[in-house]
């Protein structure tokens, strides 16, 4: 369910969860990794007496999260729906291991391993994501036990550059930060033409589906993935309510945002129905 080819996905569960923002900033260090950062967090791995009563207490908070089992068509389930997750945290988990953290593995299949310094650090960082992605499900001390180690190997890894966002690093950059700042008309502007976007929504899917299979051909899947964990985290600094996430917003914008990332690459009528949308709302002085 959870991919980085399938980021947006993955990001609008995370728009949606309290510790979303937190887990998509979990996501963008560990999409900067390199070699030399796994001892510094292998080193920082809880034993497993520490760790192992944690993920019980994991285990049931999964379970506690909300999901679209018996919705109805009353206000509480409406409610429900703009909440519940498509993924789960095993899809979490499985993303980080394989996705996220694919160049840390030897051999391919069933023989495919890691080093004892990489199968460590997969295991901190998995730690730190999931004690951000149940955050309204996980009691407080289980989650900072959870992350402390995460934290703690943070402070000791090199900045690094920025995230790159590729050609169209700037385009991408100016959206999020338009979107940062966004006021209550722009806003406004945001819901109705999601509202429209989602009234006549023929041709979004497969424009979405044409961005997403040019990233994989390209081998900008990492870049993809990171821009749409930067806007889970622009959308939570500009407040925009829950419901018009769930709404279309997200939607709307992760498309607009898929199709910046490989602007050069899409045939023009793609482009346009991913970005009109968004252009229409906010304006073309973004695109640069």
């Amino acid at each position: 369910m959870y991919s980085l080819v399938s980021a947006p996905v993955l990001g609008f569960d995370l728009t949606r969860l309290g510790g979303g923002s937190a887990t998509a900033e979990v996501l963008l260090r560990a999409l900067k990794l390199q070699l030399g950062d796994l001892p510094v967090l292998a080193e920082r791995l809880p034993d497993e007496g520490v760790r192992g009563p944690l993920w019980v207490e994991v285990e049931s908070a999964s379970r506690r999260l909300p999901t679209l089992k018996g919705v109805g068509n009353d206000a509480s389930s409406l409610a429900l729906i703009e909440r519940a997750p498509i993924g789960s945290v095993d899809a979490l988990l499985t993303c980080i291991r394989y996705d996220v953290m694919a160049w840390t593995w030897q051999g391919t299949g069933r023989d495919a391993t890691q080093s004892e310094a990489a199968a460590s650090a997969t295991a901190l960082l998995c730690d730190a994501a999931v004690a951000s992605y149940l955050r309204e499900v996980l009691d407080e001390q289980t989650r900072r036990m959870l992350g402390a180690g995460w934290v703690a190997a943070v402070k000791k890894l090199p900045t690094g550059a920025p995230i790159d966002l590729g050609p169209h690093h700037y385009a991408i950059s100016a959206l999020l930060e338009r979107l940062r700042s966004i006021r209550p008309a722009d806003l406004n502007r945001l819901v109705q033409s999601a509202e429209d976007a989602r009234r006549n929504a023929g041709g979004w899917s497969p424009a979405v589906h044409s961005a997403s299979w040019a990233a994989y051909l390209s081998d900008r899947v990492r870049t993809a993935a990171a821009a749409q964990m930067l806007l889970v985290q622009a959308i939570d600094i500009a407040a925009i309510p829950l419901a018009d996430r769930a709404g279309g917003i997200w939607n709307m914008l992760s498309g607009a945002v898929q199709a910046l990332v490989v602007k050069d690459l899409l045939d023009t009528a793609t482009a346009h129905r991913l970005l009109a949308p968004v252009i229409a709302a906010l304006g073309p002085t973004w695109l640069g």
